[in-house]
């Protein structure tokens, strides 16, 4: 049987701290001890790869750290209490530092050296915390390959985090004064439940055979802040025919509310047993439960606002940024194994990207998430449209139709274990807060449950009156959907309306619906089909003639563009006005109208318009980005104004012709530039090449005349 010297253990824990430099020389553990001593920093992570790195390297150590891992807490805390240096800075003290000092100086007038429990224990002089961090190599473990044999040892597991407790304070030590003697007395805690002291162990009070009773001092003790986390296997980790298992994990100190419900997070930590207390100590009977207690958290996606883009993600997203057509680069990077979409796709960017809230003088909000809703046939890629676009967010939950109740989706009352107290546990679209929100299948849910989003889409809160409960959560989430149409596929005879379905109060509330057909047509059949016969041999896409950017570049890119606030300036406002008006006026004509515009649609164009800003790194909206949200909103429902241009027996060149007859005799000009031709046409969802054909068409007519190089038109008055 091995004997470990624990003295030579904490002389190795000292030599190294001392003296390990990192790639760069410095003596990073050194300049760590400096933070700590001048009150920076409260932790000190030791990590596993620096002492596997060690110049000294000790295997046997090594070995003993990671099987004894709290163990060896202590001891390379007690070697850091040797090592700290002298303040560099000058701090204000605290209550800690004030009561510090009087202890020091009472210390030989504050004990008889009767009992140990009078001596004051080194948790108590320590301000820090100490933690050692398991290696970053190497695949983690899910929850149900943690077995028995790792109890004590130091594992790496991945998971979801489901729910959070509150922080609450957590006694590390309990400092008791004596009211006979005068004495403190001081008791470590080290489990969650503890037996408080009673009668005072000093010398005097025995001699004096007073029983002095002891009071404990809240304000002398010493509390670390807590909370309990409850970590769930990722769905990819479960094996066939199981249920995800799900583990508590304690977090300490510093590393509490570093994690939310939601977030897909991977802890390392030791993994020890803790009996039942209380009543399920009767029922649990010899049984332990087992938990986690963390040292590090990583998360596998940041939000936004903390990403800190390092040097070579700056220099990459500065050069995309000078990309004259970064905005189609960046859609068809959006799940580039799925054909064409390539509209849908820059929409979907936008959803990522959004708009600035706004916030006005009265405290009336303006929201600033897209909502969009893809409507279409069976078998057009929606799901998997929704289920990349969730991998891509920083935050993103996915949610279906029939498997979401309305409180599923908003918030529910329950009773909780630890207090016994009504709590609220939040839904999809709370955990979704400050993300997006997939929901599935949405034209499948009940009526009941599908009114619970409209509160969401448009204040962005959820409001509750139950169980004595009356709070009001915030969802500021943007709600993605997929829906088939009434009747499974689009019938063509009936009217939008019929096909689509959904109440106007809800439709009005989304940015864009898009309406997806599945038409039969022999060239783009053909070239699907053998897109995706490549994607199924090569497990890739085909070349799109440019690398298509990862995930991460992509978060890295919409985080630094969601900095920006881009306002619309004052010659834009007039022109935003009446392209409103404009698209009002053609609805009223129609009998069958596509689309349900309200005031709501003006504030979708400035919406859509800011969010394309924000992609140019751009503070004002151009003109460009408003001609580019038409265009997006006239794209949505292409698919319907090419059916209805076949009803009215109008060709391609026929039709462009009399948009832009229309267009030059609203503003009452004969000269009509080439960029406004093709701003107009592509509305209605025209290409360039069909407007070149047609004015050398009707040219050739001596309808119009061409301006050679600027292919600028000017009537010819008859």
């Amino acid at each position: 049987m091995t004997i470990f010297d624990l003295d030579a253990d904490k002389a190795f824990a000292k030599e190294f701290i001392s003296n390990f430099a990192d790639a760069n020389g410095d003596a990073k553990y050194a300049n760590i001890l400096q933070d700590v001593a001048n009150r920076k920093i409260r932790s000190i992570q030791i990590d596993l790869e620096d002492l596997f790195n060690y110049k000294d390297f000790d295997e046997e150590f090594f070995r003993r750290v990671t099987e004894n891992t709290r163990r060896y807490i202590g001891i390379f805390a007690s070697a850091i209490d040797e090592l700290l240096p002298e303040p560099t800075e000058a701090f204000p003290d605290d209550d800690h530092d004030i009561l510090m000092t009087q202890r020091s100086e009472d210390g030989a007038d504050n004990t008889d050296g009767a009992d140990p429990r009078q001596k004051m224990p080194l948790e108590i002089k320590r301000y820090y915390e100490v933690y050692i961090r398991a290696s970053s190599k190497g695949r983690p473990f899910s929850i149900r390959e943690v077995k028995a044999s790792y109890i004590g040892q130091l594992v790496r597991i991945s998971g979801i985090i489901t729910r959070c407790s509150d922080v609450k304070p957590l006694m590390q030590v309990a400092v008791y004064t004596c009211e006979e003697c005068g004495f403190e007395i001081y008791q470590e805690v080290t489990a969650r439940v503890f037996m408080p002291l009673f009668e005072c162990p000093s010398q005097r009070c025995k001699i004096n055979k007073t029983k002095g009773n002891l009071i404990l001092q809240l304000r002398a003790s010493k509390f670390l802040k807590f909370q309990e986390a409850k970590i769930q296997e990722l769905a990819e980790h479960v094996p066939k025919g199981h249920i995800p298992r799900t583990m508590t994990v304690h977090l300490r100190g510093e590393l509490t509310r570093k994690v939310a419900p939601g977030d897909v997070a991977e802890f390392s930590g030791i993994f020890l047993p803790i009996p039942y207390t209380g009543f399920r100590a009767l029922r649990a009977g010899l049984v332990a439960d087992t938990y986690l207690e963390a040292m590090s958290v990583t998360h596998f996606k940041k939000k936004y606002e903390e990403y800190e883009l390092r040097g070579d993600e700056e220099e990459q997203i500065s050069r995309l940024a000078e990309d004259g057509d970064i905005y189609n680069k960046l859609a068809r990077s959006l799940a580039p194994e799925i054909y064409g979409h390539e509209d849908i796709k820059k929409a979907l960017l936008l959803l990522l990207v959004g708009a600035p809230h706004r916030k006005l003088k009265d405290g009336m909000k303006i929201r600033g998430d897209l909502h969009i809703c893809l409507m279409g046939d069976p078998g057009v890629a929606k799901s998997q449209l929704l289920k990349h676009i969730i991998n891509v967010a920083p935050r993103g939950v996915y949610t279906t139709g029939r498997g979401s109740s309305g409180v599923g989706l908003t918030a529910a009352v329950q009773r909780d274990n630890v207090t016994n107290e009504m709590v609220l546990e939040g839904g999809a679209l709370v955990l979704a807060d400050m993300g997006i929100c997939a929901i599935d299948e949405f034209d499948k849910m009940d009526e009941s449950d599908r009114t619970a989003i409209h509160e969401v889409m448009e204040q962005q809160t959820v409001s509750i009156a139950k169980a004595g409960i009356t709070t009001s959560l915030n969802a500021r989430t943007a709600v993605l959907s997929a829906a088939n149409p009434a009747w499974g596929r689009y019938d063509l005879r009936r009217t939008p309306a019929e096909n689509i379905n959904l109440p106007p109060a809800l439709l009005s509330r989304f940015d864009l619906l898009w309406l997806i057909l599945d038409r039969a047509d022999m060239d783009s059949d053909l070239e699907m089909a053998r897109h995706v016969v490549y994607v199924h041999q090569n497990k890739e896409s085909p070349a799109l003639g440019f690398t298509p950017l990862e995930p991460a570049i992509l978060r890295a890119y919409i985080s630094a563009a969601r900095r920006l606030s881009p306002c619309v300036p004052r010659e834009l406002e007039e022109y935003i006005a009446a392209a409103y008006s404009n698209i009002r006026q053609e609805e009223a004509k129609s009998n069958t109208p596509h689309s349900y515009t309200t005031v709501r649609t003006l504030l979708s164009i400035l919406r859509i318009s800011a969010a394309l800003a924000r992609l140019r790194f751009s503070e004002t909206v151009a003109q460009s980005d408003v001609d580019e949200a038409l265009r997006l909103m006239q794209m949505s429902k292409f698919s319907l104004y090419s059916d209805d241009r076949q009803r009215s027996g109008l060709d391609a060149i026929s039709d462009i012709y009399s948009i832009l007859r229309d267009e030059a005799a609203r503003s009452n000009k004969l000269d009509v530039s080439y960029a406004h031709a093709l701003n107009w046409i592509s509305r209605k969802g025209y290409s360039e090449a069909q407007l070149k054909e047609c004015l050398e068409e009707y040219a050739a007519l001596n309808v119009w005349q061409i301006h050679p190089h600027t292919f600028d038109i000017r009537f010819i008055d008859a």
